[in-house]
């Protein structure tokens, strides 16, 4: 493979500089954009260095590109905080596996970005964005608007022109929704595709990292290089026979011939999300899609058991993960965390911690309660939801809107109004499978995506499809980096 000329020529010092300087003048204060945690110096300047003296010269299409991680991943001698005061001494040791992959590529990784605390499952009140290490996330096309969550900084750095590609991760829709509305293409994986090790976790089968980029290129450049097994995690080890290689397949005409199903309302009832959709449709078809509506009826499984499941996953899994952290790390289990935070008056000064109570009395893993629960959850959203929509219809992927504007909020970023379930991302992120979002277009100035969604380990199809959308669209439904202006 080989990339484009930015992403090939050598890295100059003034370019990663010019990065540096636009986070630093829109970033910062009172209504800065707060979407960068920290700046790894150390690690830019061992890039930089290693390129100058041609020392282990490496070719890859990043080879040279900046990225921002969001700071739930492992990267050496940073902390991995996930928002939270009480991990602000959990330095790593050691590269997550993708992050070690992509250093290996030659991405200069600038430092981290911030996160709705706790990647938003602390409290079912949790402000999105908002964390006590790095404050609110505001969105840059409208700072009065939510930035959505949790991957809102890796979003948000993406819009703002801070980096080309950031890393996100998703449980359920935490790359999809901050992607959508902040205007950028974002990727969920098939969970298993990219190892979790070294990522602060909440649950053991929904759990991924993912890309967030302005094109679908540059996603599925930074997807080739992260993808594969690794040793530690399980869920990898078919990823190497089953995964194709996501950038060789991007291709005009990619949408010739397919057959897309088309989930109509579940954006609420958005009358210029509607419209937007009616014209991505048009545009599908103009491109040689076969286009067909289909119907889903939402069933109360996901909310009864959905988060229930989630909270034995990330009772076990916390509870793993502090128990390795290194020894500066004073909690060592969920209920230290939940001390710490009773303790701690700035961590709940806006909301509680709800989740993380009920998560000390979730039902075990290997219970019978859980197994059952965690069972009638994936069924619904993979073998009698996804699976069952494209096998009826003979589909290639199911597309909708990916949601619905951000949402208004106030200068604490407390969302204002009655909230609506949009979207039909929580599919497949029950399922695992693969999701990925495209800037659609605008409605009231505010980006929204459309969502292309496929069975497991069909990634590749659906980057692809979703390039040719892009590509088609392009005059519509950009993810240009925008300029400071103040609310």
């Amino acid at each position: 493979m080989t990339g484009n000329s930015e992403a090939t020529s050598a890295p100059e010092k003034d370019h990663v500089q010019r990065r540096l300087d636009r986070i630093s003048a829109l970033d910062t204060g009172p209504w800065g954009l707060h979407a960068v945690r920290a700046i790894d110096r150390s690690g830019i300047d061992d890039a930089l260095r290693r390129e100058r003296t041609g020392v282990e010269r490496r070719r890859s299409p990043l080879d040279g590109v900046c990225l921002l991680v969001k700071d739930n991943i492992e990267m050496r001698g940073m902390a991995t905080t996930a928002g939270s005061l009480a991990l602000v001494q959990n330095i790593a040791r050691a590269d997550a596996p993708i992050i070690a992959r992509l250093r290996k590529a030659g991405a200069i990784l600038l430092g981290k970005t911030n996160l709705s605390e706790w990647a938003n499952f602390r409290s079912s009140s949790a402000i999105a964005g908002w964390s006590a290490v790095g404050g609110l996330v505001r969105n840059p096309h409208d700072r009065m608007r939510s930035a959505s969550g949790s991957s809102s900084g890796s979003a948000v750095a993406v819009a703002a022109g801070f980096t080309r590609i950031a890393i996100g991760t998703e449980t359920n829709g935490s790359i999809t929704s901050p992607a959508s509305v902040n205007g950028i293409v974002g990727f969920k994986p098939t969970t298993g595709l990219l190892p979790r090790t070294g990522i602060i976790p909440i649950s053991t089968i929904q759990d991924t990292p993912g890309p967030m980029a302005a094109t679908v290129r540059d996603v599925a450049w930074a997807l080739d290089i992260m993808a594969g097994p690794h040793a530690s995690d399980p869920m990898t080890w078919p990823a190497g026979r089953l995964f194709d290689e996501a950038e060789a397949g991007l291709r005009a005409g990619a949408l010739e011939g397919c057959r897309l199903g088309a989930l109509r309302g579940v954006a609420g009832d958005h009358a210029g999300v509607s419209c937007l959709f009616d014209r991505a449709i048009a545009c599908l078809e103009q491109a040689g899609a076969t286009v067909v509506d289909v119907a889903l009826a939402y069933t109360s499984v996901f909310d009864e058991l959905g988060t229930p499941v989630l909270m034995s996953e990330f009772h076990e899994g916390i509870d793993r993960y502090l128990h390795a952290a290194p020894d500066s790390v004073a909690c060592r289990r969920l209920e230290d965390l939940v001390r710490f935070n009773r303790q701690h008056e700035e961590e709940c000064v806006f909301f509680g911690q709800d989740i993380f109570e009920r998560a000390l009395v979730a039902a075990p893993m290997g219970s019978p309660d859980y197994i059952a629960a965690a069972t009638a959850v994936r069924q619904a959203a993979g073998r009698d939801g996804i699976d069952r929509i494209l096998s009826t219809h003979a589909l290639d992927a199911v597309i909708c809107p990916t949601g619905a504007p951000a949402a208004p909020i106030d200068a604490e970023g407390r969302r204002l109004g009655a909230g609506t379930r949009v979207g039909a991302g929580y599919l497949a992120a029950f399922a695992g499978y693969p999701h990925l979002t495209v800037p659609m277009g605008r409605t009231e100035g505010k980006p929204v995506g459309l969502s292309f969604m496929g069975g497991k380990w069909s990634d590749a199809r659906i980057l692809a499809l979703g390039h040719d959308y892009e590509q088609r669209a392009i005059e519509t439904a950009t993810a240009a980096p925008i300029g400071n202006t103040d609310p």
